[in-house]
């Protein structure tokens, strides 16, 4: 098998899903590949190593059960895998094969990893991550069946955040597709508001399987109930037709640019802001976002401000990410719904003006190879809104000035009515 076949193959067995993409790498240059022939035993019982399953079928001898019904349980066939998860790290049953049998063996002496810090960083803990990929990492259940949570430091404004759902839905997406395939697109329903006090559970469903593409559907589920479901679809590389029409905005560079947390501390002192809205800065508890935004063009203005459908910033995951790319567009879908339908309130604020705002639907496409721990810009639009929704877009662009993805919403937006 050549290098790349190997890679690939590793990508799609269950046990390696988990893994971050480096360490299926790394497995991938030190797995042997075996022979055998029908009848002769693969492993005896005592031996060590991990063995996967790349063509022909084997049995486990001597299993506990020797019912008929029972006997496919013990039939070992392509992507199965034997010899990890014993509490003495040594096999406890002979494996014979049944035909002629083709395995990758990894030596014991590797098996650590097998076990990383998280799905996305084999050396370091979710605690010395990244924040954002602190609030991605998704803790593996079963095949296909991941858990996540809300951080006590992860932005929540009084629930789950949206951006959270779509980005730790496409991660557990992404976990069960082999590497050399990425997301090209994603389209997601919000359908009941998530709580961030419990964990919330995504199950994976594999709807398609093909040698280029891969589609996925995610539902995310708490206390029984689905509450976000996402369908995505994985493209492996490919060379093809190149152009793009649209043209990055001049805008200042982010280097030259007020980060949020200066931007807050220039607002609680600006005096050409209401004294109420500045006291209610100041008494307001500011939890740090783990992505880094800067505006283009900040505003002195209050959110009780009439102004125009658009917005502008650059932003970045706030410290160094893994070299993952499916890492990479899983924190671009996160940030993707940062200050996103709120644009489409912008013509219609006044003094006392309250509004309500719920995401319902969100779609991102991702054009080109993209780093969320450098600067991308994000232009934002709301072409229109009626019948108590509204309709944004973005467009997302590197320094280079290249489109790297696009993004569609539409979301509900009501007044709230006074209570008098």
């Amino acid at each position: 098998m050549a290098k790349e076949e190997v890679f690939e193959f590793l990508g799609n067995v269950p046990l390696l899903q988990r893994l971050p993409g480096l360490s299926v790498r790394k497995i991938s240059e030190l797995v042997v590949l075996k022979h055998y022939e029908p009848g002769e035993y693969v492993v005896r019982e005592g031996e060590r190593g991990v063995y996967f399953i790349c063509d022909g079928e084997a049995e486990v001898v001597g299993s506990v059960s020797t019912d008929e019904e029972s006997h496919p349980e013990f039939l070992l066939k392509r992507y199965d895998y034997f010899g990890f998860g014993l509490s003495n790290v040594v096999h406890q049953a002979d494996v014979k094969a049944l035909t002629k049998l083709s395995c990758l063996v990894l030596p014991h002496q590797y098996s650590a990893l097998l076990q990383p810090n998280s799905i996305w960083n084999a050396e370091k803990s979710i605690d010395t991550c990244s924040p954002v990929e602190h609030i991605l990492h998704l803790e593996p259940l079963e095949v296909d069946i991941f858990r996540g949570i809300t951080p006590v430091d992860a932005p929540k404004f009084g629930k789950v955040f949206g951006g959270q759902l779509v980005g730790q839905a496409l991660a557990a997406a992404s976990k069960s597709v082999d590497c050399l395939k990425v997301v090209h697109s994603l389209h997601a329903y919000f359908l009941l508001i998530g709580d961030y006090n419990i964990p919330i559970i995504y199950r994976v469903n594999r709807l398609r399987e093909g040698k280029s593409f891969a589609t996925r559907k995610v539902d995310a589920i708490q206390k029984g109930t689905i509450i976000f479901t996402l369908l995505a679809s994985f493209q492996k590389e490919e060379l093809g037709f190149l152009h793009q029409e649209v043209a990055m905005p001049p805008v200042p560079s982010p280097d030259k640019l007020l980060s949020m947390e200066e931007l807050r501390e220039q607002r609680l002192t600006d005096p050409r802001l209401p004294r109420t809205y500045r006291n209610k800065v100041a008494t307001t508890e500011f939890i740090p976002w783990p992505i880094e935004i800067r505006f283009c063009e900040p505003k002195t203005s209050t959110n009780m401000t009439k102004s125009p459908p658009s917005l502008r910033y650059w932003f970045r995951a706030k410290g160094k990410l893994s070299d993952d790319q499916a890492l990479h567009r899983c924190v671009v879908a996160y940030t993707s719904d940062l200050i996103f339908l709120q644009v489409g309130l912008n013509p219609h604020r006044r003094q006392g003006m309250k509004a309500r705002a719920v995401s319902l639907d969100h779609s991102v496409w991702f054009h080109r190879p993209l780093r969320a721990d450098d600067w991308v810009l994000y232009v934002i639009f709301s072409p229109t809104a009626s019948n108590a929704r509204g309709s944004i877009t973005g467009q997302m662009f590197n320094q280079k000035g290249e489109l790297v993805a696009s993004v569609v919403q539409e979301g509900l937006m009501r007044k709230i009515k006074s209570s008098m």
